[in-house]
């Protein structure tokens, strides 16, 4: 019985397409052909891989020029998306065809190291999750950039103040970016509550009474793309928490984990999925994600446990959650980070790692079996429970969801 299967080694502008039949036996007769990457091409492409009967159709994730293709094959054959390492050729002659070859025999040979793709709403959130992420890193840099602005202008406000970009902070800075030149003016600016005091302040912006114009115009500039960027993530934040309404339980139930909150459990539903169907194990998603120990053993002797490389959004997501949860008192993981670490600080990242790893299997169980968390590391304070409880009750109703809390029965 035939069973075609077609490989493709996709660029930018082209698509070199082979096919051939894993039943025939002997060496394999490959069928070749050469496509455009436009959607007229990918049309073309698709009746030319359903006249052949092909049933799979594998692809290495070259950049981002795999996506088109992929979402113009969709629901038409059954698809794989292959990392390109693992159809590294030798070094020497190369063409593509010969490419395209190697990876359907590594295929045929399950020698290649499959992506997971998840569905088109799933990529959708992730899309939102992962730009907004974006939008944070670059929150960090104009930050970094805004203070080397401020030094060279003379300004010290980051000395004397603990955000930069506070509510005061933010406050004088526009007042020196709109022509502000008395110190004392743009001190009254500040919040009362402030710790630095009136005379701080007024020693720190001293510059600004002889500043030059053309420093003010680009100090506008930096303002301004730092508001444009809180709002555009703001709405990120708000379009995803609608994309996500359907899943709302998922949500809260994530959220419940100590470190994690509502932000992070959106993020991270938009990575795995709402029941992470994908994932057979727990053990299967900490190591998609790469959080667990890596293997490397020769002659009986491990050379290295380092972690392997995985998906990166997930474990910047489990690496936050993790130093956060160690400091919640009387939890699971605070006494599993207290238990690594010891009296040795250097052990700190080990510790951290071991408790995202964990984090990683609570998810996993919460989201596969539909369960809620339930703390057993110990008592923890009430007071604190109905503080935690009521702020993510709050979150939630803000983002849209409707949540109807009920007191647990003891």
């Amino acid at each position: 019985m035939t069973h075609m299967v077609s490989t493709i080694d996709v660029h930018k502008k082209i698509l070199a397409v082979v096919a051939a039949d894993t039943a025939q036996e002997g060496e394999v007769q490959f069928v070749r052909r050469k496509f455009g990457a436009r959607a007229g091409d990918l049309r073309v492409l698709s009746a030319w891989l359903t006249e052949l009967e092909v049933k799979e159709v594998v692809m290495e994730s070259t950049a981002q020029y795999w996506k088109p293709v992929w979402q113009g094959l969709e629901g038409k054959f059954h698809l794989e998306l292959a990392q390109a390492q693992s159809n590294r050729g030798p070094k020497g002659r190369k063409s593509d065809f010969r490419d395209a070859e190697r990876l359907w025999r590594r295929y045929d040979a399950d020698e290649l190291i499959l992506s997971y793709v998840p569905d088109p709403e799933q990529r959708i959130w992730r899309t939102q999750s992962r730009t907004r992420m974006r939008w944070t890193r670059d929150k960090s840099r104009l930050q970094n950039r805004l203070e080397a602005l401020l030094e060279e202008m003379g300004i010290k406000l980051s000395g004397v103040v603990s955000d930069l970009l506070g509510v005061s902070s933010t406050r004088m800075l526009r007042g020196v970016a709109d022509g502000e030149t008395d110190p004392q003016r743009l001190a009254e600016m500040a919040d009362p509550n402030l710790h630095a005091t009136k005379e701080e302040l007024c020693d720190a912006l001293h510059a600004v009474s002889k500043l030059d114009p053309r420093y003010r115009f680009v100090l506008k500039q930096f303002l301004d793309r730092l508001d444009l960027n809180e709002r555009q993530s703001q709405e990120l934040k708000e379009e995803l928490a609608k994309s996500l309404k359907p899943h709302a339980d998922p949500v809260e139930r994530v959220a419940e984990i100590p470190g994690m909150g509502t932000d992070s459990a959106q993020q991270s539903i938009a990575e795995i999925g709402p029941q992470a169907e994908k994932f057979d194990s727990a053990a299967d998603l900490a190591s998609w994600v790469g959080v667990c120990p890596g293997e490397n053993v020769s002659a009986e002797e491990s050379s290295s446990d380092r972690s392997p490389k995985g998906n990166e959004a997930m474990r910047r997501i489990l690496d936050q959650a993790a130093n956060a949860a160690v400091k919640a008192k009387g939890t699971v993981f605070e006494a599993r980070y207290r238990r690594i670490r010891g009296r040795d600080p250097k052990k700190h990242g080990v510790a951290i790692w071991a408790v995202a790893h964990h984090i990683c299997r609570v998810i996993w169980k919460i989201l596969h079996d539909g369960v809620r968390y339930e703390e057993r590391g110990g008592q923890r304070d009430p007071r604190a429970v109905k503080r935690r409880a009521t702020r993510l009750l709050r979150e939630l109703k803000t983002l849209g969801y409707n949540v109807v809390r009920a007191e647990a029965q003891a």
